[in-house]
């Protein structure tokens, strides 16, 4: 859960600003915006990802250039086809997640979650995303907020992103159920099973390259397997039928940042570097070089 009892602090609490949709250079998505990060965001950019890597991930590395995720060509979209997650806007993305949310997840009463929410955690993040992080369910400080993340799992999760040279912006951030289970405990296969078309279309939409999937209960839904994570992570898995356009997409399991906090040792903290290393070059994104 995003925010299990934790023995580390990792940093100051995210802000309780409200979530935005953006594209990919992360600032707030502007159709007539064109002005490029000046040399001096560049800089801090990689000051952040350099400070993530070091203090946090426990490895030496420094940052070639600071991450740009490529743009790319939507290509255009036949007549009369309705269209899909490969060919909508990231507007049209926007608009679906946003009605999504509203109109279907906010009033939500498939289980009995709703009964002691205090807010649904939809997700955040770019709608536009090459890489979806996926975790288990909102803890107590998510409940309240409304966001995905945010507690003590939550700065960390943002310092992982960070070392891959990215923003929580730039990506999109998940998870399987959309209410606080009581005590943080894992989501009960019947709670997976109401808030699994919420998921399934929310991959839809975003049509990722890849998924990183956080921690067990994440892991084993998406990818329909018992196998544990320790023995999962680390190896890039294909996603199974789960929904039409979805079959295939590249899944990353690695461990989730409550595990690392409770585990914070440097073997661990070296192992999620390496499964980030992965999704990294998989994006075509530069991984750092060794000083």
């Amino acid at each position: 859960m995003a925010s299990a009892g934790m023995a580390c602090s990792v940093g100051s609490p995210m802000p309780d600003t409200p979530p935005v949709l953006v594209g990919r250079v992360g600032m707030p998505y502007n159709p007539g915006m064109t002005d490029a990060p000046s040399e001096y965001d560049q800089l801090i950019s990689a000051a952040g990802q350099l400070v993530a890597i070091e203090g946090l991930l426990g490895a030496d590395f420094v940052p070639a250039r600071p991450q740009s995720l490529p743009q790319l060509q939507q290509p255009a979209q036949p007549a009369g086809q309705a269209p899909t997650g490969a060919t909508m806007t990231r507007d049209q993305k926007a608009d679906a997640l946003g009605e999504m949310d509203a109109n279907e997840v906010k009033g939500c009463v498939k289980c009995g979650l709703c009964k002691g929410r205090t807010n649904t955690v939809f997700g955040e993040g770019d709608p536009d995303a090459d890489v979806v992080f996926v975790g288990e369910g909102p803890g107590a400080d998510e409940d309240v907020t409304g966001r995905p993340f945010v507690g003590r799992a939550g700065e960390l999760l943002t310092k992982m992103i960070t070392a891959m040279g990215l923003s929580r912006r730039q990506v999109f951030i998940a998870n399987i159920v959309k209410c606080r289970p009581p005590g943080n405990r894992a989501p009960a296969p019947e709670e997976v099973a109401a808030c699994w078309g919420y998921l399934v279309r929310q991959l839809q939409i975003i049509a990722p390259k890849v998924i990183v999937t956080l921690g067990n209960p994440s892991t084993q839904a998406l990818l329909n397997t018992r196998v544990g994570i320790t023995k999962m992570r680390g190896t890039f898995q294909e996603l199974p039928h789960i929904g039409p356009d979805l079959e295939g997409i590249r899944v990353m399991p690695t461990f989730h940042p409550a595990y690392i906090l409770r585990q914070y040792t440097p073997e661990n903290r070296r192992k999620v570097w390496s499964d980030l290393q992965q999704v990294m070059a998989a994006l075509s994104l530069t991984v750092p070089d060794r000083k």
